[in-house]
């Protein structure tokens, strides 16, 4: 059993929740992303006890849990956002309780906000064969950055792999003649993803005409680059499919629409749900049947827009 935990400076805050990150990194598997999240949720769940008087782990109580989960609330933080740092916190104490830095956990009772169910952004199969005409034409200019965005639209949209997974993705994990691209994406479980021929295309240019022309002495292996010889990230990326599809006129949407869109796509056109789940890389079936809904909401859009007695 540890001594009890103190938690009422941010240095012993820190102490504690470094050693929490780490469990998640090494034991969990989780991505860097949602680490960043969880330990940004204990260190506002330790600050909110301590301000109340709970300045050691130990005495840290249900109660004093749900009044943190209520202030959330209260300041109009979204569902998703309660469910989320309910999950941390529920994760931090069961984590606690195990490895003895408290006797009890005082989270096991501690219930959170499901997350709000809301259908993602798709575009049907006209608008997105705009989107991706405008990216092929833009590229045409010779400018490297135009071939990166071009390349990058048309795989993300025929592989529906995760932005993030885009740009950890180096040279060597596309096969051009098997058209596939190996990604790795959360919990570090990697995956063989197949894209077509329009996106093969586009990635061969890229490779071959795009990219040797940002490549400098310090440049990494990533596939996708930006203007300084860096591996690309997110926030340019996003920031091409905003461009492209001011420039194509198709709704805004952001890169992870394109995942959206080509598992609704898939399931449109006859794929099995299963299939779908091992092309996404999710973990469980029910986060791939969303896209389910999605369909049937477009169906009954359909059948109210036509049949005669709907």
């Amino acid at each position: 059993m540890h001594p009890p935990q103190p938690t009422g400076s941010p240095q012993e805050r820190s102490l504690l929740v470094a050693d929490f990150a780490l469990h998640l990194r090494a034991q969990r598997g989780l991505s860097e992303h949602t680490v960043r999240a969880y330990v940004g949720d204990v260190e506002q769940m330790l600050g909110y006890a301590a301000r109340h008087g709970q300045a050691t782990l130990e005495a840290v109580d249900l109660a004093a849990l749900r009044g943190w989960l209520a202030s959330m609330a209260a300041a109009q933080r979204s569902r998703s956002t309660l469910a989320r740092r309910g999950a941390a916190v529920r994760t931090f104490f069961e984590w606690a309780a195990r490895t003895g830095r408290v006797p009890s956990d005082p989270a096991a009772r501690l219930a959170s906000a499901r997350p709000g169910v809301s259908l993602p952004t798709v575009l049907g199969v006209e608008p997105v064969g705009e989107l991706l005409d405008a990216a092929r034409a833009r590229a045409q200019d010779e400018d490297p950055i135009h071939l990166r965005d071009w390349a990058a639209l048309e795989l993300l949209y025929a592989s529906g792999v995760r932005v993030g997974e885009a740009c950890g993705a180096d040279v060597d994990d596309v096969d051009l003649a098997e058209r596939t691209v190996r990604v790795v994406g959360k919990g570090d479980k990697e995956r063989v993803v197949p894209f077509g021929r329009p996106a093969a295309e586009a990635l061969r240019q890229w490779i071959e005409r795009g990219r040797p022309r940002l490549v400098r002495a310090q440049t990494p292996a990533a596939l996708f680059l930006g203007r300084r010889g860096g591996r690309v990230d997110q926030r340019q990326l996003r920031e091409a499919v905003h461009q492209v599809a001011a420039l194509a006129g198709v709704t805004d949407l952001a890169p992870h629409a394109l995942r959206h869109t080509a598992a609704t796509h898939l399931l449109e056109h006859g794929s099995d749900l299963r299939s779908v789940q091992e092309f996404l890389g999710h973990a469980s079936l029910a986060t791939t049947q969303r896209y389910t809904h999605v369909s049937a909401e477009r169906l009954r859009s359909a059948f109210e827009l036509a049949h005669p007695r709907a």
